[in-house]
């Protein structure tokens, strides 16, 4: 039997989609699950994305252009001008969604074996992405003690070696909700002109910031606008995650012509979702207001609520709708799974994701946890009960916290 490739077998498994075959399981078994694994919001998609949807009339469903229509990419310049980012349409590549824009900006930018630093707890696809392009993680690691702020500058430069090519960030932050403060933002853009290196920024969660500090995009440093490479989705925005668009933002016309071509090889990003997501740009500004009101208060309601119970700390997330949570446990990845097999309580359990999943190397996060807090506040609550009493049922708890 022909063995698969080494690069699949490199290839790790999703720690939010991992465990979605137990999930399932105790659905089935009658197990009701507060899903908290996943960034999948239930606030409801802008009512001017679902109306385009309602009443496409195309006698033929095409291809559109490989960097997306040139009507939604005007209509985006638009939108990222209320951020005083400064684009043109031809700035902007249109995508199947964030991760494919992730994808093709290595692909782009990195040779096999070349390197890239990436702040971690990271998303955990980034490491997927990076293999898929041959290329190699190293990882600089911040704490939960020091609320996942990022590591000095000196910690970087210890990382750059002749096969460094970028810096990767994701601000606000998932997994961890953490803003770069301007002060880190120029010490990133430092870095990258000192060295010649790409910034790749994953800046999707910029509705999303709690603290009143201003939001610096990777596109506001000065100096470093050719090395800059800014990735965006409407999954989070607008509640479009199944639409599947995003974005790949580049002003350096070399990279945008090699980004091109991976485009033109899978031909077209999604036709109705390039329609959905363009109506969406519509939306009043009470849906933006609305929305980012929800959070706060989801937010404010999930953490009090887990730094009440005993051995559990979170730190609070400035931005995001995500936060990574000490359990008093020996193993995260038993935890989670322990509470879709072996767990429930009136009826009900939680889903999480492992934080270890967040870390490339194996024995971080092993006490971890990261929450999406993307339930209304009454199911929030409810699934902070049960949370509570699965920690007191764990066979795997420590005490000595």
């Amino acid at each position: 039997m022909p063995k698969i490739s080494e690069r699949a077998e490199l290839m790790p498994s999703s720690p939010i989609r991992r465990l979605a075959p137990l999930a399932e399981a105790a659905k089935r078994r009658g197990t009701k699950v507060y899903h908290l694994n996943i960034g999948q919001p239930d606030i409801e998609t802008p009512q001017e994305g679902l109306e385009a949807l309602k009443h496409i009339d195309r006698k033929i469903l095409e291809y559109s252009p490989s960097d997306g229509f040139y009507s939604f990419r005007e209509k985006l310049v638009g939108y990222y001008d209320q951020y005083q980012i400064k684009l043109s349409p031809d700035d902007i590549i249109i995508t199947s969604g964030g991760s494919e824009a992730v994808l093709f900006a290595f692909m782009s930018c990195l040779n096999p074996g070349d390197e890239i630093i990436v702040p971690e707890p990271a998303y955990a696809n980034y490491m997927a992405f990076a293999i898929s392009a041959g290329a190699v993680i190293r990882p600089i690691t911040s704490t939960i003690d020091e609320g996942f702020a990022l590591p000095s500058i000196e910690k970087f430069e210890e990382l750059i070696n002749e096969r460094t090519r970028g810096i990767l960030i994701c601000n606000p932050n998932n997994p961890t909700g953490y803003l770069y403060t301007r002060k880190e933002m120029n010490r990133i853009r430092d870095l990258v002109k000192k060295y010649d290196l790409f910034l790749f920024s994953d800046e999707v969660y910029r509705e999303f910031i709690y603290t009143g500090s201003p939001y610096i995009s990777a596109c506001h440093l000065e100096g470093i606008e050719q090395n800059v490479v800014l990735i965006d989705s409407v999954s989070k925005r607008y509640s479009e995650c199944g639409i599947r668009i995003g974005a790949l933002i580049t002003k350096n016309k070399t990279l945008r012509n090699a980004v091109m071509k991976f485009c033109q090889a899978r031909l077209s990003p999604p036709l109705l979702g390039q329609i959905v997501a363009e109506a969406s740009l519509d939306a009043p500004r009470s849906y933006a207001i609305h929305t980012y009101e929800e959070y706060i208060e989801r937010r404010n309601c999930l953490i009090d609520g887990l730094n009440k119970i005993d051995g559990v700390y979170s730190p609070i997330p400035m931005g995001a709708f995500y936060t990574v949570v000490r359990l008093p446990i020996d193993d995260s990845d038993r935890f989670c799974e322990w509470c879709l097999t072996d767990f429930e309580y009136e009826g009900a359990t939680v889903m999480l994701a492992p934080a270890s999943g967040f870390y490339s190397e194996n024995d971080l996060g092993r006490d971890e946890v990261r929450i999406a807090y993307v339930l209304d506040k009454d199911e929030l609550k409810k699934a902070l009960i049960i949370l509570s009493k699965a920690l007191e049922a764990y066979p795997g708890r420590k005490t000595n916290r």
